[in-house]
């Protein structure tokens, strides 16, 4: 049977697998760019963007002021940030002009990201190889995160004028009809396309 083969393994057992990967997912929310093994970043990717849909999935919920929410709608933020803080831990450091700043994850990951990607429903995260590492050849990649505005690309709405192109002519409108049936009989032999007379044949002599 196929059991305990879903995802990579490192070589590690299970409490040192999560650790690793909460801290990546960690700094990947912290830096939003982080370089890694492919490996890795493949297996990244899995748990980051778990954790963005559940805060996603609240929809306005999850950025809206605690102020203008209900009493029912704060208490299912609330929830989702528990189970989103089980696995992402709360603060992280970050350099900012020389000096460390802390910085709140789960806040970030619900008023910012949830709002960013609130018009996409998964694929949040983009992997760039950058080739070998030296020393032990490993493929090493870049994990970022994609923009959010570039998300919600509108279509070009296609112009009046290009849509009859390539189909023939247009299909006739009820007030076109109608006014082709109150055109007098003159105009309507008019419009006729005229039969030309046949050629005469001069006769040879012979």
């Amino acid at each position: 049977m196929r059991h305990q083969k879903d995802g990579r393994k490192f070589g590690r057992n299970t409490s040192h697998r999560r650790a690793m990967f909460r801290a990546l997912t960690a700094n990947l929310v912290l830096h939003e760019r982080i370089e890694t093994t492919e490996a890795k970043a493949k297996e990244l990717r899995r748990c980051a963007e778990r954790v963005i849909t559940r805060a996603r999935r609240l929809g306005a919920i999850a950025y809206t002021p605690a102020d203008k929410l209900k009493p029912a709608e704060q208490a299912r933020r609330l929830a989702a940030k528990r189970q989103v803080g089980k696995f992402l831990q709360r603060f992280g450091a970050k350099s900012v002009d020389g000096e460390a700043t802390e910085v709140d994850l789960i806040e970030k990951v619900f008023v910012d990201l949830a709002q960013r990607y609130r018009g996409r429903a998964g694929g949040y995260t983009r992997i760039i190889k950058l080739g070998s590492r030296r020393g032990d050849n490993a493929p090493m990649t870049r994990v970022e995160f994609v923009e959010g505005e570039a998300i919600a690309a509108v279509a070009p709405k296609k112009d009046a004028a290009s849509k009859g192109k390539g189909k023939g002519s247009a299909k006739e409108t009820p007030a076109k009809a109608s006014a082709k049936a109150e055109a007098s009989p003159k105009e309507a032999d008019a419009a006729k396309p005229k039969k030309r007379a046949p050629k005469k044949t001069e006769e040879k002599s012979t």
